[in-house]
């Protein structure tokens, strides 16, 4: 298999992403409670994700080498040409919250893109493991039984395939708390975003990415940062149900 892996002549990477956007999109329509939130209300909703997620995503990328960023301040290609998933993750919730503010809804609306947040991205990693070594999302090298050739003679970890069996992985068990009415409103969201921080923490490890942090790279800092507050949160509001319960 050659790497990058193109697709009717369209490079993987650009195919993928674009069918992330869609088909996530799709499946937030398609599967959103209608009584959670109204229609118009939820388009501001995803505006503000989208431009909370387009932000962040940058923010964060900028952050993987500060150095190599101040020196390619005024570069504007090195400075468009990166995004993450957390900081697109983190970027959109902040995103998502200033709108609901400016719109005055207190819901919680997290539950509706659990599903397109999992479809999406297991879409969008697909297209990052057919880029092969100029996507940069692979892993160190290995000699796992899992390990992969990604074109220039070294075997890998595959972690964009790591990824994609843990979200299906993820989606599956929330499902399933979702079937069977536990928790809260708000909770699948919390866990999902606990769950795929705390994976993305853990993943990075073995990336060859720079890691100027004490030892850790920008992506697991904003990790730990997003853990410790759904760990808070999430306590939170078994405190507040137990009261409910209680009263």
């Amino acid at each position: 298999m050659n790497f990058p892996f193109y697709i009717f002549g369209i490079h993987p990477h650009l195919l993928l992403e674009s069918l992330a956007y869609f088909i996530g999109f799709r499946v937030y329509l398609y599967t959103r409670n209608k009584d959670r939130i109204p229609m118009d209300k939820a388009l501001w909703v995803i505006v503000g994700a989208i431009l909370g997620a387009a932000f962040g995503s940058k923010f964060l990328y900028w952050l993987e080498d500060p150095k190599e960023t101040l020196e390619n301040w005024h570069n504007l290609i090195y400075l468009m040409e990166g995004k993450t998933i957390v900081g697109g993750l983190l970027g959109g919730l902040i995103g998502v919250e200033t709108a609901k503010k400016c719109i005055g809804w207190k819901r919680s609306t997290g539950d509706d893109f659990v599903l397109p947040l999992a479809v999406g991205m297991m879409i969008g990693r697909i297209g990052c493991f057919l880029t092969g070594l100029d996507d940069h999302t692979y892993g160190t090298a290995t000699t796992w039984i899992t390990g992969m050739d990604f074109g220039d003679g070294i075997k890998r970890h595959p972690t964009q395939l790591y990824e994609i069996a843990f979200l299906g992985a993820l989606a599956v068990a929330l499902f399933q708390l979702k079937r069977n009415r536990i928790g809260w409103e708000g909770l699948l969201f919390q866990l999902y975003m606990l769950g795929y921080l705390t994976f993305r923490f853990m993943i990075d490890f073995i990336k060859p990415t720079p890691h100027p942090y004490w030892l850790l790279n920008n992506i697991q800092v904003a990790s730990l940062l997003g853990i410790l507050y759904y760990i808070w949160l999430i306590n939170k509001k078994q405190t507040e149900k137990r009261r409910e319960i209680h009263a």
